[in-house]
């Protein structure tokens, strides 16, 4: 472990050693004691618990100990010895302390009390050293490890996918442009439109909203491919499931139909919710002890039962047949209409009682890109698309088999008036050498959402970027 001659606090409190002089430095989380001793509470981060620090006021005088406060940071030299009180296996009784940092009380905003989390998110610079956060930022840690583990393990390839785009992956159109232009006096053509071939890539470019078309490229050549990175999507939306600033995980496999890819999706989620419940126990019981009491039953939810595979058509009849039985929808329930997150939660927590696969959604509600299935019986088009839905949250993970053949992918793209020449390159890896394909997108924030019980996707991403809102 390189740390110096630092002993990790998470490292200390497991030692079976006592007697042994260690080295330990952290942040006060709150001081107490009486003119004989003073007990510190210390952390460093790699662990949810504190160690406790035994000083002896005699030893080290009223006026440095009394610099030692909430928030101070401190290099403390001891020896570990079996605690006295309860609480804690091991605490150190102090030879040496030094003051790295101090931290006026009197305006030190993290203050032994409760804490609301949106205020938290005010000092956003700031949360990450209480226990909720730094309990997430670990178990963010570990998910992020175990995502790449897992790809990793199956023979998959990490590839970066570039954050400056040409094209809109989702036709959604609601992206961040970016420009070197003067944006108050841009150069114009002459028919008075801003002249793009004057700007820095000599056309109109913005961030990302997905990985996956390049992915894709991958995919048809490496056979086996994984994106992680951040995605931006300039929806004003202050809910609290949207970030206009997110991570996506988006594997594409070429040889892939929509068994596959479904087979993919349920082994990668029970894989990181049992590396979770696995590696991230201390964290998880913290946070389901301050938020969500069901925390750790509903992860076994997932890890513990198969995910049942659904035709949406079939997903409709059930849900029509709830409401003609007296359950009451916010939404509208219709074969066409995409399903809200309340429809979803239904045939996952009520009906099923399992994690859903709903498959073969209506074409009209999905992107481009998604290949077509032979019309229904009733005449209706539909495409090989899948969606993972999961207790409380609905939808987790969205993907599809990919259009490969040509024709059909060069005739969607007319019909909803894309721009065939900024995705040419798209559509030259059908023309030479194309195969069947498949991925899906899993959102970061949203997994993380569903891992740690929390109800807003700002408080599992250390700086959020919200409408109104680019601070830190």
């Amino acid at each position: 472990m390189l740390t110096g001659n630092r002993t990790r606090i998470a490292e200390a409190l497991k030692s079976q050693e006592r007697g042994t002089e260690i080295t330990v430095k952290g942040w006060v989380r709150t001081k107490r004691g009486n003119k004989n001793v003073a007990f510190i509470a210390l952390n460093d981060g790699s662990t949810i618990h504190n160690i406790q620090i035994v000083a002896e006021p005699a030893r080290f005088g009223d006026e440095l100990l009394g610099r030692v406060t909430t928030g101070a940071c401190l290099r403390v030299t001891g020896m570990l010895v079996e605690s006295m009180g309860s609480g804690q296996p091991v605490e150190l009784q102090a030879a040496e302390i030094e003051i790295y940092g101090e931290a006026d009380p009197a305006d030190y905003p993290l203050q032994k009390k409760g804490h609301s989390l949106e205020f938290l998110r005010d000092i956003a610079y700031l949360r990450p050293r209480t226990n909720t956060f730094g309990a997430i930022f670990r178990v963010s840690h570990a998910m992020s490890y175990a995502i790449h583990k897992y790809f990793n393990d199956h023979g998959f390839y990490y590839v970066h996918t570039p954050l400056i785009t040409a094209s809109d992956a989702e036709g959604a159109g609601a992206m961040f442009q970016v420009t070197t232009l003067d944006v108050e006096q841009p150069p114009r053509t002459e028919d008075g439109k801003v002249d793009y071939s004057q700007d820095f890539f000599g056309k109109h470019t913005s961030l990302t909203v997905s990985g996956q078309l390049e992915g894709e490229l991958g995919a048809l050549a490496l056979g086996q491919v994984y994106t992680f990175g951040p995605t931006f999507r300039a929806e004003n939306s202050n809910t609290p499931r949207h970030l206009a600033e997110f991570w996506m995980i988006e594997p594409e496999a070429a040889f892939y139909g929509l068994e596959e890819d479904m087979n993919l999706a349920e082994d990668f989620l029970r894989y990181l919710i049992r590396y979770a419940l696995e590696n991230c126990a201390d964290d998880l019981a913290f946070l389901e002890k301050m938020y969500d009491e069901e925390l750790t039953a509903r992860l076994r939810f997932v890890v513990d039962n198969d995910f049942v595979r659904l035709n949406y058509t079939e997903g409709i009849e059930i849900l029509k047949a709830a409401v003609a039985n007296g359950h009451k929808f916010e939404f509208p329930v219709d074969w066409g209409l995409d399903l809200q997150s309340e429809h979803e939660r239904y045939l996952v927590e009520k009906h099923f009682k399992k994690p859903v696969i709903l498959v073969n959604y209506p074409a009209a509600i999905k992107a481009f890109y998604m290949k077509q299935n032979a019309p229904d019986a009733a005449g209706r088009a539909t495409v090989q698309a899948m969606d993972v839905l999961f207790p409380r949250i609905g939808e987790i993970i969205g993907g599809s088999v990919r259009e490969e053949n040509y024709g059909k992918l060069k005739a969607k793209i007319e019909k909803e008036g894309m721009s065939e020449s900024e995705l040419w390159w798209y559509m030259d890896t059908r023309r030479w050498g194309s195969a069947p394909h498949a991925g899906f997108g899993l959102g970061f924030e949203r997994l993380m959402l569903f891992v740690t019980g929390m109800a807003n996707i700002r408080d599992v991403i250390p700086f959020p970027r919200t409408p109104k809102n680019a601070e830190f």
